[in-house]
């Protein structure tokens, strides 16, 4: 019998790039999932396989990240490399017509690679938690930030106005958010758990900051909500009540896509894939099957 699950790696500028295909004999469109980060892995995304039923399911780990060779080149800890990664994925893979899930700063990615490479083949996007305005997520997580107990909030400040974060009070306080906004499973799954662990903290710093919610690497300007209105493929946003991707500011997103689709997962945060998985999959495997119909029928 064929084994539905293939691994291997794929050379991209800079190095090798792990990835797993799982479905791999299904029939229906692959998905491709792009993790967040900057600097994380596959990891806590492997739910997504629960779509394997029906299609391919393609996990890979950026270059730098989890499985793949670890890139220490500065020069490629840029957007546009990341975005570039994608083509060479896809054109290694075959992968024609797919569609593309982004979580976090996977959705950042793949909104980039949509808008600056103008891909063909590309049936759908489903941008989870999405960052795709720096600015916007600074001004969120500050009211995030102020709904937090006087002590905790005083540390995020105080750490932020001397710029260290360093000190154990800033990593409890930094948790405490987490908990709240990241992801508020008690305990933590094993695959948010190994995410974390193995993140590079060193990329993580440099592009983005030194947490979720203080941002000061290359990233802080980014920005292409204006732009949005140039996607014309069907988008699905989703987002946690409690998630630092706001359920407001991915509205705004949703409001400036053209053909998009918006939902709000309660009782959830950053990672609702992992907190409210089977309805996560249920409105995924909806939403794909809605954008396959409709490709057919145009």
């Amino acid at each position: 019998m064929r084994r539905s699950t293939r691994k291997g790696y794929i050379q991209v500028k800079g190095g090798k790039v792990w990835y797993s295909i799982s479905g791999r004999n299904k029939s229906l469109p692959p998905i491709i999932v792009l993790h967040g980060g900057p600097g994380a892995s596959h990891y806590y995304m492997k739910p997504l396989r629960g779509l394997a039923s029906e299609r391919p399911v393609i996990l890979y780990d950026q270059l730098g990240c989890g499985k793949s060779d670890k890139l220490k080149d500065k020069s490629l800890w840029t957007i546009e490399h990341y975005t570039e990664e994608l083509d060479d994925i896809r054109n290694a893979l075959g992968l024609e017509r797919l569609h593309i899930l982004g979580q976090s700063w996977g959705a950042m990615v793949a909104v980039e690679y949509m808008l600056t490479r103008a891909p063909k083949g590309v049936i759908s996007l489903v941008l989870s938690a999405p960052s795709l305005s720096a600015p916007r997520w600074h001004e969120d997580c500050r009211s995030l930030i102020l709904e937090m107990s006087e002590k905790d909030c005083r540390i995020i400040m105080d750490s932020e106005a001397s710029g260290n974060f360093n000190s154990s009070a800033y990593r409890r306080a930094t948790f405490a958010f987490y908990r709240k906004h990241l992801c508020r499973l008690k305990p933590w799954p094993v695959c948010v758990m190994r995410t974390l662990m193995s993140l590079r903290k060193d990329i993580y710093n440099y592009m983005w900051g030194p947490s979720e919610f203080t941002i000061t690497g290359t990233l802080k300007d980014y920005d292409r909500s204006d732009e949005l209105e140039n996607i014309d493929k069907p988008v699905l946003f989703t987002c946690g009540r409690y998630d630092d991707a706001t359920p407001e500011s991915t509205e705004y997103f949703h409001m400036m896509t053209p053909r998009s689709e918006f939902v709000v997962f309660e009782d959830a945060s950053h990672m609702h894939h992992v907190e409210k998985t089977r309805l996560y999959l249920n409105t995924v495997r909806s939403f794909l099957a809605r954008a396959e119909e409709f490709e057919v029928v145009s």
